[in-house]
C-alpha cells in the first residue's frame, strides 16, 4: 500500500496551532528565554492577506510586528520559514487548480529574490514577479 503525498494545501490545513513561549536555546538571533511565537499557517496567511499591495516591511520586520501583535519578543525565524513556502506553494497551487488571484494568498508581497525561501520553491519564481508587477499597475 502505498502512502500518499499530501498537497501543499493539505499541509498548510494540517499545520498545529501557533503559541507563544520562551525560545529553548540561543538560536537564529533569537536569545534564549525570550519570549517567541511560533507562528501558524492561518495566523501567517492572515497577517500577509492584511499588508498592503507594494509592502516594503522586510521579512524580519514583518517577523518582528507579527511578533509584536502576539505579544512576543520575537518570532521564530525557522517555522515562519517553513510556512512561507508553504504558503507559496498552496498559492501556486490554487492558482494552477483556477483559484482567482485575488482569491489567493498575495505572498509575493514578502517573498522577492532576496528571501530564502525563493530559492527553495518548487514552481518558476515567475509567477511571484508577475503578481507584483500586475498589482503595482
Amino acid at each position: 500500500m502505498s502512502k500518499k503525498t499530501k498537497t501543499w494545501n493539505q499541509k498548510l490545513a494540517s499545520c498545529k496551532q501557533w503559541q507563544v513561549k520562551p525560545a529553548p536555546m540561543n538560536i537564529a538571533g533569537m536569545k534564549a528565554g525570550q519570549i517567541m511565537l511560533i507562528p501558524d499557517g492561518n495566523l501567517l496567511t492572515t497577517a500577509i492577506c492584511n499588508l498592503p499591495k507594494e509592502n516594503r516591511l522586510s521579512l524580519k520586520q514583518f517577523r518582528f510586528e507579527l511578533a509584536k501583535s502576539q505579544n512576543a519578543e520575537v518570532c521564530c525565524p525557522i517555522t515562519t520559514g517553513i510556512l512561507l513556502r508553504t504558503i507559496a506553494e498552496a498559492a501556486f497551487e490554487s492558482y494552477q487548480a483556477g483559484t482567482e488571484i485575488p482569491d489567493l494568498t498575495p505572498i509575493w508581497r514578502l517573498i522577492d529574490e532576496t528571501s530564502p525561501t525563493w530559492k527553495k520553491l518548487s514552481f518558476d519564481t515567475d509567477f511571484l514577479i508577475n503578481m507584483r508587477q500586475q498589482e503595482s499597475k
